[in-house]
């Protein structure tokens, strides 16, 4: 039987569509409702995705919306990409004024084509169509039509008809087709009741909609966005990616496909074979045997994105990483598992989803949902994690970009999920201690020395990894949280291990640190670390509250002060204990110099959204005790010199 061209399928689809008389797109037709909070209204999206076979589907995609005032704008034009497992077809485009009339219509050299190609990337074969009205008479409607062709099926298009906050909606759609004999597979979010199933023609359709939804606002340390608004993810039980094809039912099963991407790709050359033996043998500890190849691994090759057809999926071999000295992360990953394997140590090529507080993956829902590919190392009953894209990362140590979630370590046929490692309260610290001289003129002199661990030494690390040295200085000069201030001298060392420790050194000089008010100085004994989070009160929580990430700092402070004062007013002991955490500071005077200590905790969690009251308290009081002083009062006997 003769397959239908993709041209009769443009033709239904374009006929199938109700295309807007002149005013259907007026401003005054949206629902009341719709508008507040709204910097943006989409009137209609339809959403058409048509596996054809295994090989190839089409999309079709035809949106409407109102851009409400100027911070929507970030919804009023067109971007996508293609490349070669991603064809664009067509794009239409219409700019409508607040009276649903129509001004202009996109023609085809107004399309902006453009390489997808970014600083990080080698060979990328992706390009980027998109345009733009530049209409700012608001409200004002755009429209657009696209129709792609995807030549895989290894990703199927989510479907989230709010897809940021304050964007209304008066009606979305988003429709499957399959062959009747083909099974897809959906996890669905906050969508009542079951989509509608009909048959047409050997084809199952399968539909969900939605109207009339209001827009939202973010709150602060919320769940994510799929918890929140109607979202719709999909996956394909059989696929095929060029001639590689899988299947998705189980883990095991989708790890089998992504085994056979990278088998017999580890064949390394003989002279890096030969480095290998040299570096390793005759060192019995396997942690330390693991550091020296990764260390060598990381001196002799730089990450760089390769983006070729398959070679978005599959990684380049390991003998194409050790003669060019690059790779992007599938083939550095697969590279130091190839040098491991030399050396006979076992490992895993591992699939996560990276990003610092990414969405967690479904993982009762077994689909394509990373992004990234590290290496895990079992070592006598631990793991040792291996970074491979770093050319600085310690070995056995994840920063924040891939540590606790789930990932999945890709064997054979028993590919499973497992957990990268938790850094927690005991992991997470920042100690600092504190030298500090206040002269007359209100002047303080600080020297500091603070040692950051694990994800708390994260964006040190990048920062003296990545930046010069007058770039460091400037963000110091921007960062403090000073009036006027000057960097005198900054040092940072780090210790590498598999929990780093990042030691940060400065001498400052802050001008006008105390306020002098009559014969009274007042002095703020919390120096450099005050609490900048606060919650709005009179805000009604709607959803959790979330923290990720748990923490533990400390703070110790000496401050020398002028001789002829005497304390009119001490801040008393603070402690305060929450299901959020923990705080405590304490000042006391000895002679002339004021001795302040501080400790707080972060707890990470989930909290029903009835407790914001007492995550405003809790914040609010550690805010206020953060930033109590001390009041001086000039001592006018001659004979009195300190407190």
């Amino acid at each position: 039987m003769k397959k239908p061209c993709l041209l009769i399928y443009l033709i239904i689809f374009f006929d199938s569509l109700s295309f807007a008389g002149d005013g259907d797109y007026a401003v005054s037709k949206i629902p009341q409702v719709l508008l507040k909070n709204a910097d943006a209204v989409v009137r209609l999206q339809e959403v058409r995705f048509q596996v054809n076979n295994t090989r190839e589907a089409t999309e079709w995609n035809h949106y409407v919306i109102t851009i409400m005032k100027e911070s929507g704008e970030t919804s009023s034009g067109f971007a996508d990409y293609y490349d070669k497992m991603r064809d664009i077809l067509s794009v239409e485009g219409i700019l409508y004024d607040s009276n649903g009339r129509i001004i202009k219509k996109m023609k085809s050299k107004d399309m902006e084509d453009i390489s997808g190609v970014d600083d990080n990337s080698l060979m990328d074969d992706s390009r980027v169509k998109r345009h733009n009205f530049y209409y700012k008479a608001y409200p004002y409607t755009i429209e657009y039509t696209e129709v792609i062709r995807y030549r895989n099926t290894l990703f199927f298009p989510a479907w989230m008809p709010q897809n940021d906050e304050k964007i209304s909606v008066e009606f979305s759609q988003f429709s499957m087709i399959c062959p009747e004999e083909y099974k897809f597979r959906f996890r669905s979010f906050n969508y009542p009741g079951e989509p509608e199933v009909s048959t047409d023609k050997g084809k199952v359709v399968t539909r969900w909609s939605v109207h009339d939804l209001p827009a939202f606002l973010e709150e602060p340390n919320s769940p994510y966005q799929n918890e929140i608004t109607p979202c719709i993810y999909f996956a394909p039980t059989d696929f095929q990616v060029d001639n590689y094809s899988g299947n998705m039912n189980s883990w095991q099963d989708f790890g089998r496909f992504v085994y056979a991407l990278k088998q017999g790709r580890d064949v390394l050359p003989d002279n890096v074979k030969t480095k290998v033996h040299q570096l390793s043998d005759g060192i019995t500890d396997i942690k330390k045997k693991i550091q020296i190849l990764y260390e060598y691994m990381q001196k002799h090759t730089r990450y760089v994105s390769i983006q070729l057809g398959i070679g978005g999926w599959q990684p380049f071999d390991a003998t194409y990483v050790a003669n060019k000295g690059y790779g992007d992360c599938k083939a550095l990953t697969n590279y130091m598992y190839s040098i491991l394997k030399e050396a006979g140590i076992p490992s895993f090529y591992t699939l996560v989803k990276a990003g610092r507080n990414s969405r967690p993956i479904l993982d009762d829902f077994p689909s394509q949902q990373f992004n990234h590919v590290i290496l895990s190392v079992p070592v006598s009953g631990d793991t040792v994690w291996l970074e491979c894209t770093s050319q600085t990362l310690p070995s056995g140590y994840l920063s924040d970009f891939t540590c606790n979630r789930k990932a999945l370590l890709i064997n054979e046929n028993e590919s499973k999920l497992i957990h990268t490692p938790v850094y927690g309260l005991n992991e997470n610290t920042m100690i600092r201690k504190v030298s500090a001289v206040l002269d007359e003129n209100e002047t303080l002199k600080v020297k500091s020395v603070t040692d950051y661990r694990a994800m708390q030494e994260d964006k040190l690390h990048q920062m003296i990894h990545y930046l010069s040295k007058e770039k460091i200085k400037q963000n110091l000069r921007e960062q403090l949280d000073f009036g006027t201030y000057e960097v005198n001298s900054f040092d940072y060392t780090e210790e590498l291990s598999s929990l780093p420790v990042m030691q940060e050194t400065l001498d400052l000089t802050v001008s006008n640190y105390a306020s002098a008010t009559g014969k009274r100085l007042f002095i703020m004994p919390n120096i450099m670390t005050r609490s900048s989070r606060k919650f709005g009160m009179n805000e009604e929580r709607k959803y959790d509250i979330v923290f990720h990430a748990e923490y533990r700092d400390i703070d110790s402070a000496e401050i020398l002060i002028p001789d002829g004062y005497k304390a009119e007013s001490v801040p008393r002991p603070v402690t305060i204990e929450s299901k959020f955490g923990k705080y405590s500071n304490s000042v006391i005077l000895e002679g002339n110099k004021i001795v302040y200590y501080r400790l707080v905790e972060q707890y990470s969690g989930r909290f029903p959204a009835k407790e914001y009251t007492d995550a405003v308290r809790f914040y609010d009081n550690i805010y206020q005790a953060d930033r109590s002083k001390v009041v001086l009062v000039k001592n006018n006997s001659s004979d009195q010199k300190s407190f």
